[in-house]
């Protein structure tokens, strides 16, 4: 209908692709992820552009459970897949001769009797360990194996939207949008639309004094700093380790 292909991975998919990060999260629902790919149906030999949507479609917090005041509103764990879906149904719309793949993985994060513990140690789709800290911080996770998984398409460039931290609304409310990048280029682009559609974004810092402050004693990464601080900085300081060498920008929108 929307001029596009989809493909969905279940379960099964996901585990023998190794994408441990995604089925930590997702361990303590009854109701199983997937792993969405759409690809607008365009003839292009060019390298595509890939968009990455975080969607916990239910965010209690998991084991690390979330006050009952917040609880409501996390059914809007997955808005960055649903910016990313309707992104993808306007381009298809609008027919833009450009190839654009939107994935989005699809979890729930529960408190149930398997759910994954603070202290678990993960193993990322590329190999990475990583260790759990915090069963709250979990979009990083399964971004990390939806950022492994595009690079797949070798993607000229890839951007990841996803309601990440809290900490964006002390930074800047809600009024704009922080945005990292490892891409000089790239992030000019983004700047460059933001004005044009009048949708604020502001570029914070990736230094590496913030990548020492994720080093763990027992796995490859620790997915946050127990110490607190640059909370936003440091979930694009994670996601910086899974996307190689490819121009990257992450947009976090909480």
């Amino acid at each position: 209908k929307n001029n596009l292909t989809c493909k969905v991975l279940g379960l099964a998919e996901m585990k023998r692709l190794k994408m441990g990060a995604l089925l930590g999260v997702a361990q303590g629902s009854v109701n199983e992820p997937r792993f969405v790919i759409l690809e607008n149906k365009v003839k292009s030999s060019k390298a595509p552009i890939v968009l990455i949507g975080k969607g916990v479609c239910f965010d209690t917090g998991g084991i690390s459970i979330k006050p009952a005041g917040d609880m409501d509103k996390m059914k809007f764990d997955m808005c960055g897949a649903a910016a990313v879906m309707g992104a993808m149904k306007a381009i298809a719309n609008l027919k833009l001769p450009i190839k654009v793949i939107g994935i989005t993985p699809l979890v729930e994060n529960m408190p149930g009797g398997k759910a994954q513990r603070p202290g678990d140690i993960v193993r990322a789709m590329n190999g990475k360990t990583i260790e759990v800290l915090n069963t709250d911080a979990e979009g990083r996770l399964i971004l990390a194996d939806a950022l492994c998984y595009a690079q797949k398409f070798k993607p000229k460039a890839l951007i990841d939207i996803a309601t990440l931290t809290g900490a964006t609304m002390v930074i800047l409310g809600s009024v704009g949008t922080p945005i990292m990048g490892n891409d000089k280029k790239l992030l000019d682009k983004i700047k460059d639309s933001s004005k044009s559609s009048l949708d604020k974004v502001w570029e914070l810092p990736l230094w590496d004094e913030y990548a020492e402050l994720l080093k763990s004693e027992i796995a490859d990464i620790k997915h946050l700093n127990e110490e607190g601080g640059a909370g936003t900085i440091i979930g694009g300081i994670f996601l910086k380790n899974f996307v190689g060498g490819t121009p990257w920008a992450h947009l976090d929108i909480a």
